[in-house]
């Protein structure tokens, strides 16, 4: 019953989290999209930064931005947070139900660090205080002040968040939480930054003041981090499905990649959006397509094959040994961990016949991947798991 309690509150927890992640996105997007479409053109009202056309829905749009403030208030104005702090609560909250709850499957790898459960999670929820903590004194530091050197200082603390929880954590457990440390920065913003100085700008407004125009520089700062760390955030929330991308022993590596590409792509549509043309646009994507190439190459690579390749191929009884002292405690018809009512996902390895035919799940969960065993509970060696390899890359010979 607790197993079934705990996937249900997974799933509904998840859901949420895709409902409110798409609507923060779409706004999100769309307000990027909308200040940089924006054009100055003659008989715009005094103050006015400049407007945009649209067309949707059978009717046209027409929008225009004041740089600081209209003049006087309408009667109603529409706020757009709800969205990003609910996205942050269910992402915190499926962030607890599963690698907290069951943080000697998910987020402890002893191989790594051998670390209690409360020890973990005290590391986690540290690490995404401290992540916001220091990228907003980066922000208001003289660093904060060049695109460049900021945009520099911010890939720098992601990649030693990185660094430090795939020295930490296990390979997802990391992952997950250079996403959750990266999606916290952003929720921060929308909710200490963002907000708050549009809420001062009202406030100036409705007192007959005229609002400080370092407020909205300010803001869109904070909009404009925010937009390009979203790409490669989404990556990171589901990079526990891939195990090619947590399991390298220098997975930090590829959260840089990640940073790198997820950038270059949404630079392409900013660029775009901005009414760029020819060269302007044409190096991101194709760059954005290389480093995926070097990605796909560097994630893939598997040393312990070249090592073991003079090595005898052990026989399939030899295989079945490995496989069921290491992984049948869930894949089994009868699982005997207690966290498994069933096998996930079906698979079973009860016998040589069913190993042979999830030998590829073996090769890229337990081999390549080495996200199987969970926290690697049966505590699998690198030699077998490079025996399995092999044996399964001969064609699995009796």
């Amino acid at each position: 019953m607790d197993i079934l309690f705990q996937d249900w509150i997974n799933l509904i927890l998840r859901w949420a989290h895709l409902i409110t992640g798409i609507a923060w996105i779409g706004s999100s997007f769309y307000f990027v999209w909308l200040d940089l479409s924006l054009r100055k053109r003659p008989g715009m009202d005094e103050g006015v930064y400049g407007e945009a056309w649209m067309v949707h829905g059978g009717g046209f749009y027409h929008v225009n931005k004041w740089m600081v403030a209209p003049k006087s208030m309408p009667p109603e104005l529409h706020w757009f947070k709800y969205e990003a702090y609910f996205t942050w609560l269910t992402g915190f909250a499926l962030l607890v139900t599963m690698y907290y709850w069951s943080a000697e499957s998910y987020l402890i790898d002893p191989n790594v660090m051998p670390l209690g459960k409360w020890d973990a999670i005290l590391i986690g929820l540290a690490s995404l205080f401290a992540g916001w903590v220091i990228y907003d004194l980066m922000c208001k530091s003289p660093i904060g002040q060049s695109t460049g050197k900021l945009a520099i200082g911010v890939f720098i603390l992601a990649m030693v968040a990185a660094y430090g929880f795939t020295h930490v954590f296990s390979g997802r457990g990391a992952f997950i939480h250079v996403g959750a440390m990266l999606g916290t920065i952003m929720a921060a913003n929308v909710f200490r930054i963002i907000i708050p100085n549009q809420k001062k700008v009202v406030a100036s407004l409705m007192a007959g003041e005229k609002p400080d125009p370092a407020l909205g520089l300010q803001a869109k700062q904070r909009s404009t981090h925010n937009n390009y760390l979203t790409l490669p955030v989404l990556l990171m929330m589901i990079s526990n499905h891939y195990s090619m991308l947590f399991s390298h022993d220098q997975s930090w590596l590829i959260v840089g990649l990640i940073l790198i590409i997820g950038g270059l792509v949404r630079h392409f549509f900013n660029t775009r959006n901005a009414g760029g043309s020819g060269k302007a646009i044409a190096w991101q994507l194709p760059s954005a397509a290389v480093g995926m190439a070097i990605l796909a190459m560097f994630a893939s690579y598997d040393p312990d094959a070249a090592k073991l390749a003079d090595q005898e191929i052990i026989t399939a009884d030899h295989a079945l040994a490995i496989v069921q002292t290491r992984c049948t405690a869930c894949h089994s018809a009868n699982p005997t961990d207690e966290g498994f009512d069933e096998a996930p996902m079906g698979v079973m390895f009860d016998d040589i016949a069913q190993v042979k035919a999830n030998a590829q799940r073996v090769l890229a969960q337990a081999v390549i991947g080495r996200a199987m065993p969970l926290g690697n509970m049966t505590e699998m060696t690198d030699e077998e798991r490079g025996q399995l390899g092999q044996w399964i890359r001969a064609g699995m010979p009796e």
